[in-house]
């Protein structure tokens, strides 16, 4: 079904096809028309955080921010699924035109500035779905809240979402929030996860179970950030950690239309730089905590490769856009 509507939904606005394409799950996700995206999926399981997916493979966050179609997506095989990125008050993000596709590539680059309904709306829409399996929600910060107080902003969403979430995942790499990725070092950096870990286990006390927290990193990344990085999650006795974010490198796209408009850029282009950042993360970790790879994952080699490099799951986002739910089904059902 997807190959019918792909020609049509690539040649429109990028932005309005996302929002064609999420109103269409949203509607038809609790009804027949289901069969449009709903597929089998081998069963893959894989242990992690002291959990059991599935199968390996997720959607990443960024597709479903305000967590809307969590059943369709579930219809699709995804062994986990990760919504948001959300924050605590409702935002419109970054003016438009703000998503551009570079198909040449099979990339994307946004510059959307977490638009969501804010953390509140997505909890109402978790409560709401039937789905029973793995759920990540990703927290980030409001645009307004200066930088020294993005700790508070963290708080706010992990307190509203704990009680939800299967696991929950900081955004401190989206390049799309000024200021954001500076969180991602040294004493910023310390001082944000001890206090995240401290909310996490009030929170764990309060409501009698622990919920895993882990952090999402940028790709665009020296090894010496990375050991640095993986230092502090591991003084602070973090979860787990995501590599990786979209890009701001453009040298894979040099000269293409849209190639230097601002944002994060994602897809296949972004293979080798997430391969690379996954495997010195697993290194300098040395299994403190697991890796999920997700950046440039578009068929069954790319999530092996992954795999093989230490990560223990893998997700998936821009290759979706392009190759649609099969995407899913050949990724797991080769591995």
């Amino acid at each position: 079904m997807y190959s019918l509507l792909k020609t049509f939904l690539l040649n429109q606005d990028p932005e309005w096809s996302h929002d064609f394409t999420i109103n269409w799950l949203k509607k038809t996700q609790h009804s027949f028309l289901n069969f449009t995206y709903k597929q089998p999926v081998e069963d893959k399981p894989v242990e992690c955080f002291g959990l059991t997916f599935k199968n390996p493979v997720g959607l990443a966050a960024g597709l479903d921010k305000n967590g809307e179609c969590i059943d369709a997506f579930a219809a699709m095989g995804f062994g986990f699924i990760e919504v948001g990125t959300v924050t605590p008050k409702p935002q419109t993000g970054n003016d438009k035109p703000r998503l551009f596709r570079i198909p040449e590539k099979n990339a994307i680059i946004n510059r959307m500035g977490f638009n969501n309904k804010g953390v509140d709306y997505l909890v109402d829409r978790v409560k709401e779905a039937k789905y029973t399996g793995i759920l990540g929600i990703n927290i980030g910060k409001n645009k307004t809240t200066p930088e020294e107080n993005a700790l508070d902003d963290y708080v706010i969403c992990l307190r509203k979402v704990y009680e939800y979430a299967s696991y929950v995942t900081v955004n401190i790499s989206s390049p799309n929030t000024p200021g954001l990725r500076n969180l991602q070092y040294g004493d910023a950096l310390d001082a944000l996860l001890s206090g995240l870990k401290a909310e996490q286990l009030a929170l764990a006390e309060k409501h009698g179970k622990y919920v895993p927290v882990v952090i999402k990193i940028a790709p665009d990344l020296s090894d010496d950030e990375v050991a640095s990085i993986a230092e502090s999650l591991t003084r602070s006795k973090m979860d787990g950690v995501i590599t990786t974010n979209t890009t701001l490198d453009r040298e894979s796209v040099v000269g293409l239309p849209h190639a230097q408009e601002a944002g994060g850029l994602s897809g296949a282009v972004l293979t080798e730089k997430s391969q690379h950042i996954t495997a010195e993360m697993v290194k300098c970790l040395n299994g403190a905590m697991p890796v999920i790879g997700v950046g440039g994952i578009n068929n069954v080699a790319s999530a092996k490769a992954r795999l093989d490099a230490g990560a223990t799951l893998v997700q998936v986002y821009s290759a979706l856009i392009y190759q649609g739910p099969p995407l899913v089904k050949s990724i797991v059902n080769g591995l």
